[in-house]
């Protein structure tokens, strides 16, 4: 079956349907990971988006129940040049196309993604439509066209964290130590593995949950999560997370956590031309002089140098840009980073941060 991409500029794009059928509108980016396809599809933080794979043949090694982020697929849409429909992996239980119709989820392939990526790196994020039901460029649909142009170019992606919070609180490892709160913006999965296998007892919180509701878990840490959205929206939130800091708990805050974290100490966050998602972004550590090689999945950035000084200093830039990428504070026992250590796709150079969260943890059990 024939499917389009009708982007919010009017440009259309021809490919073949892969997926659900139908109409399905969202912000298009880009994501460079040449694996961990399933991740991303599953990674709330992509709430809203429909992604376009830059690397060439996706689904190649299948998709399973281990590799799952979440309970289902996040994205809006999916666009790539091949969807493979003979996967061959030892893990593999289906293929790429029976997943999104099993979510729903309209895909389309056959289309240059690289044109496609210039454009948005180009132009910046923009809006697009992914459609099965007619062709936008023929004139006989002008009328059609038309109107999904029109709420095309007025689509927003509102509301993310609330859409994408846990319900109630959902408590892992109920036997282990020490005792970490994590706050669930969006939470992928493998950061509730990586504290569970380091020992933990994870106790996963809705996101507007209060100081007092956090206060009375008596966590030993404080773990705040990725998520989706712009940052300056779920302002309940930030005026929590200000509260909640000073419990004067040890904190670890990852992506949209850390912008969130950024905010509630004062600083500002802007939205990037087109993001930094995929892995293989290069992040320079200034305490070590390392550069280490992340995963990233953000469309928008802490303003480093809007920080106030006395909050905190930027720990960690992007090698690439310059924007900021971490943040150690001063004011309260926290660090934050804006890429992903947790990655299970990888790369995992910097799960190490995990380790250095817990040692946090343990000194502040020991000063009690």
């Amino acid at each position: 079956m024939n499917a389009y991409l009708l982007l919010a500029n009017g440009m259309v794009f021809a490919g073949q349907s892969v997926g659900a059928e139908g109409v399905t509108v969202g912000e298009v980016v880009f994501a460079t990971g040449m694996v961990g396809f399933q991740e991303t599809l599953t990674d709330p933080s992509y709430y809203g988006q429909i992604i376009t794979q830059t690397y060439p043949l996706i689904g190649n090694y299948g998709m399973n129940h281990w590799d799952m982020e979440s309970g289902k697929i996040w994205a809006r849409g999916y666009i790539v040049r091949e969807a493979c429909k003979t996967p061959s992996n030892w893990r593999s239980e289906e293929t790429l196309d029976s997943f999104l119709k099993k979510n729903n989820i309209i895909g389309i392939e056959g289309i240059d993604t690289r044109h496609l990526t210039r454009v948005i790196r180009e132009s910046g994020v923009m809006n697009g439509a992914i459609l099965t039901e007619f062709d936008p460029a023929d004139p006989a649909n002008k009328e059609r066209t038309e109107a999904l142009l029109a709420q095309v170019q007025t689509y927003a992606v509102t509301d993310a964290v609330k859409s994408v919070t846990c319900a109630a609180p959902e408590v892992h490892n109920p036997d282990g130590a020490p005792h970490i709160a994590l706050m669930d913006y969006g939470c992928k999965r493998n950061i509730v593995r990586c504290l569970v296998r380091r020992g933990c007892k994870v106790t996963v919180m809705p996101a507007f949950s209060t100081a007092e509701q956090v206060a009375a878990l008596n966590p030993d840490g404080i773990m705040l999560s990725n998520g989706p959205g712009d940052p300056a929206e779920p302002v309940e939130a930030i005026e929590n997370l200000r509260k909640i800091f000073e419990l004067g708990i040890p904190t670890f805050g990852i992506c949209l956590g850390h912008q969130l974290s950024a905010l509630a100490a004062g600083a500002k966050t802007t939205k990037l031309k087109y993001g930094h998602r995929g892995a293989n972004q290069p992040v320079t550590d200034f305490a070590s002089g390392r550069t280490f090689i992340t995963s990233q999945n953000h469309g928008y950035a802490v303003v480093g140098d809007q920080l106030p000084p006395e909050m905190g200093v930027v720990a960690q830039v992007n090698a690439n840009d310059g924007t900021c990428e971490g943040i150690q504070y001063k004011k309260w026992n926290c660090f934050t980073v804006q890429f992903h250590p947790e990655a299970n796709g990888g790369p995992k150079d910097t799960e190490f941060l995990f380790d250095r969260f817990l040692t946090n943890v343990k000194s502040a059990k020991e000063a009690r």
